[in-house]
């Protein structure tokens, strides 16, 4: 890895981290406060949250630092859309993993990820959906790059218009 790139990626953990700490140690002090609960558990209260709840953002911070990577020069992320398993014997990931699979719509591509691997990238003037309900399917070529299931029920059409407006038939 080269040291630029080691050096974003740090820094989206430590943002990450950063952020989801403070946001838990503001929540447990207020929480505290208005339970009038002693300063002293207060404050054990705050230390444990302000770890996990560091640890879980500098998770999210790293998995965003390396999906930004592939993003070219003025592209922007649209949206992150969540895709079910492909099979019904997966075992569902531990809550503190995230979404196993995750479909990313940007000003110039779709993305399908699995966690911090990049499955697939398409240009959205090459790709072809069709909704079916809450069923997306991308075709890129002539041959279908995948059959979607996304988690809430109108996603699909919203990654649709979203395409259509930057490209995408």
């Amino acid at each position: 890895m080269n040291q630029g790139r080691d050096r974003r990626i740090r820094l989206a953990r430590l943002f990450g981290a950063a952020v989801t700490a403070f946001l838990a140690v503001i929540a447990v002090v207020g929480f505290g406060v208005r339970a009038d609960l002693p300063w002293w558990a207060v404050v054990a209260g705050a230390l444990l949250t302000a770890g996990l709840a560091g640890w879980t953002g500098a998770q999210i911070g790293r998995q965003r630092g390396i999906r930004n990577e592939v993003l070219e020069p003025g592209e922007t992320v649209l949206g992150t859309y969540t895709v079910r398993p492909p099979y019904t014997e997966h075992t569902p990931p531990a809550a503190h993993e995230g979404p196993q699979y995750q479909l990313r719509m940007t000003t110039r591509s779709m993305e399908m990820w699995e966690r911090t691997a990049l499955l697939w990238r398409h240009p959205l003037p090459e790709l072809r959906l069709i909704t079916e309900g809450s069923r997306l399917r991308v075709h890129h070529d002539g041959r279908e790059a995948g059959t979607m299931l996304l988690e809430q029920p109108s996603a699909a059409q919203e990654i649709c218009s979203v395409a259509r407006r930057h490209g995408a038939t």
